[in-house]
């Protein structure tokens, strides 16, 4: 009698608490048709491809689930755990660089009677947990039961460059378990998001932190994005560096290397200052940070708290230790160096000449398209030259993609994938400015200027211009420009 008023009394709890006895009656199947643009030819798209991931029921009627799952969908349905009736479903936020985005349902009926899942404290390593979700798209919910391994900033492969902090587990996630949650005692402590190939029993998923981060940058109706500091620091641990710098001999302190143009940090922070602390964090000098219990990459005191907020960091300069207030910030001056999302690819014809911002993106079609060595000048000054070169960096590097053969430009050497240097005489620093070369341009001939070996090519203007028409209709182009 004692035992079945003891279970009575549990499952009140539960429902009081919101809490789902059985989790998995709010593990969404989510189905979608996702098509990706072509970047080395922008005007196109690939074909529709079907595609499936997992979310989950929180409050407010909601559901969270991976950015990479709904990037470049047409069309997302969700399911219900062992309904067969689909639900069209919107993309209501969505954060690509912390991988998570949170969906809707124009039918408020679908959340009857799920209940809205809880968030737990980050999982402790060693600890075991279990994934939820529907791998390998099949239609039946799935579940691994594993133990956390390690817990680490780590890179984030749907965005491609950014490290946030991430928990590895020997629990099988595969694709489809992207978006599921990850739960340990009827709490989600995670969300499932990425595998590395070739590996196996690995998988990672987002922690706690970034997940609650997220949910509350989104609160005002708007997603801001991971705040960064724009400083890149390394470890200071040479003992005869720490000497001349007149460092204590405390183990504490990681130089800074450089600041990305534009920083949120520059204005109070410098090339060889040593940080030495992080709001409430001491950096060690290997530049990590004590974080629940984690040694982790300091980077992650910088992403904790909300795009705008200021942290006091205290530094070593100039022989003496003292504490500065440095903003941090959300920014998208390095969106060209990650993938991008959900934003159609930019370009400019003119002769048949085909221009587009140099980035990610159109670096890896590029490089699948052609085994050249020229891949290796695109990658320097994408990725290299602003820590390399800082007085030389563009502010959009353009690229000539590729040439719509024609008559107009019959003659050219260079076809594609090269860095432009200068048009009619103006150094090209964005779309913008190779955009005005040619439609201001009053000369007789248009010369383009190449970075690669000085090399250079040229337009009859009047001619490009009258042939240019022609020419976008011939290749299927819809028109000369998108921007």
């Amino acid at each position: 009698m004692f035992l079945k008023k003891a279970v009575v009394v549990l499952l009140v709890s539960s429902v009081a608490y919101g809490f789902a006895a059985e989790p998995e009656h709010s593990v969404i199947q989510i189905l979608t048709y996702r098509q990706e643009p072509d970047w080395s030819a922008p005007w196109r798209f690939d074909a529709v491809q079907r595609a499936s991931g997992s979310g989950f029921v929180i409050k407010g009627k909601r559901i969270v689930t991976n950015a990479h799952v709904v990037s470049w969908c047409r069309q997302v349905i969700v399911r219900k755990y062992q309904d067969a009736k689909p639900y069209l479903a919107n993309v209501e936020y969505v954060g690509h660089d912390c991988d998570l985005a949170v969906l809707t349902v124009a039918d408020e009926s679908f959340f009857d009677q799920l209940p809205a899942l809880e968030f737990g404290a980050m999982p402790k390593v060693r600890s075991t947990v279990v994934t939820y979700g529907y791998p390998a798209g099949g239609e039946e919910i799935s579940y691994t039961r594993g133990v956390v391994s390690r817990i680490e900033m780590s890179a984030y492969s749907h965005i491609g460059n950014r490290r946030l902090l991430s928990v590895q587990t020997d629990a099988a996630i595969n694709p489809g378990n992207s978006g599921g949650p990850v739960i340990q005692d009827d709490r989600v402590v995670g969300v499932a998001f990425q595998g590395i190939a070739g590996l196996e029993n690995t998988g990672f998923f987002i922690p706690p932190p970034v997940i609650q981060r997220f949910l509350q940058d989104i609160e005002d109706k708007h997603y801001d994005g991971v705040p960064l500091a724009g400083l890149h620091l390394v470890p200071l641990q040479n003992p005869a560096y720490r000497a001349r710098l007149q460092l204590p001999d405390d183990n504490l302190g990681a130089r800074v290397d450089y600041l990305r143009p534009h920083a949120s940090a520059g204005d109070v922070l410098q090339p060889e200052d040593v940080v030495l602390q992080i709001g409430e964090f001491p950096v060690a000098s290997d530049g990590t940070i004590l974080y629940q219990s984690n040694r982790v990459f300091c980077a992650l005191a910088f992403q904790l708290g909300q795009s705008g907020d200021t942290l006091p960091v205290r530094i070593w300069r100039a022989g003496r230790a003292q504490t500065v207030s440095v903003t941090v910030a959300a920014s998208a001056a390095d969106r060209p160096e990650g993938n991008q999302f959900d934003v159609k690819p930019r370009y400019f014809v003119f002769g048949g000449l085909v221009f587009t911002p140099l980035s990610r993106d159109y670096l890896g079609a590029a490089t699948r398209e052609s085994s050249e060595a020229s891949g290796t000048d695109l990658t320097y000054e994408l990725f290299y030259r602003s820590r390399e070169e800082p007085k030389l960096v563009r502010e959009e590097p353009v690229v000539l993609s590729g040439v719509l053969a024609d008559a107009v430009n019959a003659n050219f050497r260079v076809r594609s994938r090269v860095l432009v240097d200068r048009i009619n005489g103006t150094r090209i620093e964005n779309m913008g400015d190779a955009i005005r070369a040619f439609e201001t341009s009053t000369n007789a001939y248009d010369v383009i200027e190449f970075i690669k070996s000085r090399q250079f090519e040229c337009l009859d203007h009047a001619e490009a211009r009258r042939a240019n028409d022609t020419i976008l209709k011939t290749y299927g182009v819809p028109r000369d420009r998108q921007l």
